[in-house]
């Protein structure tokens, strides 16, 4: 058997998990680093409607009604980030979104596939 570990904890991309209300229930320690001036870690247990504008909240409330993901690139002072949000279930049962930001190197190289 193997050992039991927390992989996530340390996983360089930020990952934030909130339940089908929007309440923040797991954040790695990237999403917490990333959030830090909104209360990082603390923000578990929270609304994470609190933390958007009213014009993201409405895109989120229409990923939890539809459970269809989300993923768009953002930059910000030079920094590009691929943001992707996508239904999380337990047992079947559609239990809220997860969302992964991954910074993305300056040049990204494009490999296609046949």
């Amino acid at each position: 058997m193997q050992p039991s570990f927390n992989w996530i904890k340390h996983y360089p991309a930020s990952v934030s998990v909130c339940d089908t209300q929007g309440i923040i229930v797991a954040m790695n320690q990237a999403a917490a680093k990333m959030f830090t001036k909104d209360g990082g870690m603390a923000l578990v247990g929270t609304s994470l409607y609190a933390c958007h504008p009213e014009s993201a909240n409405v895109i989120i409330r229409g990923l939890m009604e539809t459970q269809t993901s989300n993923t768009y690139i953002i930059e910000r002072k030079g920094v590009r980030k691929l943001v992707h949000q996508e239904p999380w279930y337990d047992q079947e049962s559609f239990a809220g979104l997860v969302e992964t930001v991954i910074v993305l190197p300056a040049e990204l190289e494009i490999k296609k596939r046949e």
